[in-house]
């Protein structure tokens, strides 16, 4: 995506997010902060299973539509979903109308309570793939960035064997990085020693 909002010389940020106001403010405000509720994350595997060959500011923008479609992120609803609810969805233009991805986000609810009950909580459970601590890349340019690591095709392989959909090695890089396990803001990047100080 073009930029069309300029850097602030002052304020310098990951170029990534400059494309539209919605970007930055979630930039600024919730990207690289370490999560450790689950219905954030459970929000954040909705979202990111919708991803799935779009980009992220679609599903930026179609994020309040999921927030009522999905009952607010809460799983145990979202478990509980009928096939007649999956028909309503696929008629709301306000997410993304893909049945796989919609039945994908009902079965990733019922395996991610699967998770709480062995491991407490899903916070955890994929915690304990970064070791408790937030990997520090401290990346100079976007080039530097990964599209995988190895902790995400660890996480993403043992996820798929749990029975979890949508949620390939890709996709889970860009879980951890939206949920703290990774600092992967520029180290020239105002967020990032804002970041920094709240790693475990």
């Amino acid at each position: 995506m073009k930029s069309n909002i300029p850097q602030n010389p002052d304020k310098f940020r990951c170029p990534w997010c400059l494309g539209f106001g919605q970007y930055v403010a979630y930039h600024d405000e919730e990207w690289g902060v370490p999560v450790f509720d689950d219905r954030v994350h459970f929000e954040f595997l909705i979202l990111e299973s919708a991803q799935a060959g779009l980009s992220w500011a679609t599903i930026l923008k179609k994020r309040e539509g999921y927030r009522k479609a999905f009952a607010d992120f809460d799983y145990k609803v979202v478990a509980d979903l009928p096939d007649s609810y999956v028909a309503e969805l696929l008629q709301d233009p306000s997410i993304i109308r893909n049945r796989l991805k919609i039945e994908a986000a009902i079965n990733n609810a019922n395996r991610f309570m699967e998770i709480q009950s062995e491991f407490g909580s899903f916070s955890n459970y994929i915690w304990d793939f970064v070791n408790g601590k937030v990997i520090d890349r401290q990346l100079k340019s976007l080039a530097h960035a990964p599209a995988t690591t190895t902790e995400s095709d660890k996480l993403a392989k043992d996820l798929k064997k749990r029975g979890f959909k949508f949620l390939g090695s890709t996709t889970i890089y860009a879980h951890m990085q939206a949920t703290g396990l990774v600092n992967d803001h520029l180290v020239d990047c105002f967020r990032y020693e804002e970041v920094r100080k709240l790693a475990i």
